[in-house]
């Protein structure tokens, strides 16, 4: 019977020694997988932090269209060469630059620039000299189309182009500008007219109205 006693007692023993062992193990598996877990995480979260952010593109869609219920004032000159009128926006800022006025409203400009001239402005002289000109000032200066067009003053030449404006100093964004420039002369004086807005604005009746409202005084 002390035998028994005895092995039964060994027996125990060894089942619980398994019984330890087993659970030892389990609980090593478990730590494995629980510190892998963040390593994989730390990872992958450096591989993004470590990521240069890439400039943004030239956004060609924004928002910029002129309301149809706009109002339009009359604009004459007060120093300089006053001898036209033409309409711009009601309410839109306005600055001053040596022989150009330019009106902003968020991402729309009017811009109206004197010079004398010796002769009218042709398709010929606006391709051969104005059109270069543009393409050494204009961030990425394409596609321009010189015509001539039928206004309420008369014959006036249009140049057509698109390029890049100047990064917004608060939000670094550069949109991409389409441009209308109308070249009025009159007895040796030359007004020009740039409109300028986001590509694919539907702004071509405000244009319109502001470009069909030039007139000489």
């Amino acid at each position: 019977m002390a035998h028994a006693r005895t092995a039964a007692a060994a027996g125990l023993a060894l089942v619980a020694a398994v019984t330890v062992a087993g659970c030892s193990g389990g609980g090593s598996h478990a730590g494995a997988a629980s510190k892998g877990s963040p390593v994989s995480s730390g990872s992958s979260s450096g591989g993004g932090g470590g990521a240069q952010p890439s400039p943004a593109p030239t956004e060609s869609n924004p928002p910029g269209d002129i309301p149809d219920n706009q109002v339009y004032v009359a604009f004459r000159p007060a120093g300089g060469f006053s001898g036209f009128t033409v309409k711009v926006p009601e309410g839109w800022a306005r600055t001053d630059k040596g022989a150009a006025t330019v009106f902003t409203d968020k991402l729309n400009t009017v811009r109206v620039t004197t010079a004398t001239a010796t002769a009218a402005p042709t398709a010929g002289s606006v391709t051969s000299t104005v059109v270069p000109q543009l393409r050494s000032q204009v961030a990425k200066f394409a596609q321009p189309k010189v015509s001539e067009v039928q206004r309420h003053s008369g014959r006036v030449v249009r140049l057509t182009y698109q390029g890049d404006s100047a990064k917004d100093p608060v939000t670094g964004k550069v949109v991409r500008d389409a441009f209308e420039r109308y070249a009025f002369y009159r007895q040796g004086h030359e007004v020009d007219l740039t409109l300028s807005g986001p590509v694919n604005a539907d702004n071509v009746d405000p244009w319109r109205i502001v470009s069909d409202s030039f007139t000489w005084r």
